[in-house]
């Protein structure tokens, strides 16, 4: 473990703090463009996969073997699951297409609640990722952030619009954001003093199953209801390039 726990949650309230600038940034571009924020959830999707099989999943077979190591990384992509069936949202933008604009401040409100629930185990992805090595924090909090900031644009603007008030708007997406670094205390509280080399397999492995899941239910998805099928692909493709070469060269 070379990172310390003071980096590791500082690495993951940056992460979270992405959030707050896609709701300050909401205030502001009530339209946002729908290629930049296509090749921009692509992009995270494809960071977050590469990390989660080359860094993730890797660290975790060579602490716990190959089959408790693939155990735990299902075991992450169904416990994602049940907390999209127990508590789905989505982005403004298919709100926008389906014509559902009737209650725009509920609409916030119940996107500010889906993605704070949503963002706890990313908090906690990214705290186990630092913790383990400074590097993986590091590219796991840069996927997090980047697709942290059309969540904030998601929840700040239908409270703006319906609201009017910029404070109101701001300040559910940074509520909303908090959920990445309330995960990483939580991880920090009753994980770190219990935390072995078994144990940390475990975890790796985990989050390397609930990165991939949001990466393939959540993020590619909405990237391809912004843009085109080869926006979403081409980002994805990108991120998986950019991210090799910055493991390479961290």
């Amino acid at each position: 473990m070379s990172s310390s726990v003071p980096l590791a949650l500082f690495m993951t309230f940056l992460a979270g703090s992405a959030t707050s600038l896609g709701g300050f940034l909401g205030l502001w571009v009530r339209e946002p463009g729908p290629r930049l924020i296509s090749a921009t959830l692509g992009f995270s999707a494809g960071v977050m996969i590469l990390v989660s099989f080359v860094e993730l999943l890797s660290s975790g077979m060579q602490r716990i073997g190959f089959g408790l190591g693939h155990v735990g990384f299902f075991a992450g992509m169904l416990f994602m699951y049940l907390v999209d069936n127990l508590v789905p949202h989505s982005y403004f933008a298919e709100e926008q297409r389906s014509g559902k604009r009737k209650d725009l401040y509920r609409t916030g409100l119940l996107v500010a609640l889906g993605i704070g629930i949503h963002n706890f185990p990313e908090g906690m992805a990214t705290f186990a990722g630092a913790l383990q090595d400074f590097r993986l924090g590091l590219a796991i909090g840069v996927a997090v952030a980047v697709h942290n900031v059309p969540e904030g644009l998601a929840v700040s603007t239908p409270v703006y619009l319906a609201t009017g008030s910029r404070k109101k708007a701001f300040m559910w997406s940074f509520y909303s954001g908090l959920a990445e670094p309330a995960g990483a205390a939580l991880a920090a509280l009753f994980l770190f003093r219990f935390l072995t080399n078994a144990l940390l397999g475990w975890v790796l492995s985990v989050v390397a199953g609930i990165m991939v899941y949001i990466s393939l239910d959540e993020l590619i998805p909405a990237s391809r209801e912004y843009g085109k099928d080869n926006h979403a692909i081409l980002g994805a493709i990108a991120g998986m390039a950019v991210m090799a070469v910055s493991l390479w060269l961290i």
